[in-house]
């Protein structure tokens, strides 16, 4: 028993340190959203400051690193939207299976992500450039969807292990 709270503790340990590196990306990412934006909007109306060519389009792509990345986080927290209003009326093993089955959805979800966004990031993404920055493939464009499906199906196996231990407690309790 002591070994796998050791053990449970060096995993939260990993699921921490990951979350609160995505949860710093998304951070920068928004900052950096804002200042190009401003710097672009500021860019169209003095004259001194530049609007660059490439603005729009970086914004665009930091937004959805910041969009589907933040989807991420929330599955983490449990903070994604769902259907509670009759939790109070069942049984909390009941509870338990509903809240696996919709995992299950999710992660299925998560793997479509991971599997097709790749596909697309690979094929479509490296077929094409940006239009002001013809230097960069698009890949960069289509790569949130697979990492995001990559950081789902990591959080979401930790969730998953927290209602595996709740069902599997209630079944000791019972006995």
């Amino acid at each position: 028993m002591q070994n796998e709270v050791r053990a449970t503790s060096k995993v939260k340990h990993a699921y921490d340190a990951i979350y609160n590196f995505v949860l710093v990306l998304c951070k920068l990412l928004l900052i950096a959203d804002i200042l190009i934006t401003t710097m672009a909007v500021a860019g169209r109306y003095i004259e001194f400051i530049p609007d660059p060519a490439w603005s729009e389009e970086v914004v665009l792509t930091l937004m959805s690193y910041t969009a589907v990345l933040s989807a991420a986080l929330a599955i983490r927290r449990n903070a994604h939207i769902r259907m509670t209003a009759f939790d109070k009326y069942l049984p909390e093993k009941a509870i338990i299976v509903s809240d696996i089955i919709a995992d299950l959805f999710v992660f299925a979800f998560a793997i479509v992500m991971l599997v097709v966004g790749w596909n697309y990031a690979i094929k479509i993404g490296s077929r094409g450039t940006y239009v002001s920055m013809p230097w960069l493939s698009r890949f960069w464009m289509y790569f949130p969807i697979p990492l995001a499906g990559f950081a789902m199906i990591l959080f979401l196996s930790e969730s998953m292990m927290g209602h595996f231990k709740k069902f599997t407690s209630l079944k000791e309790a019972k006995s």
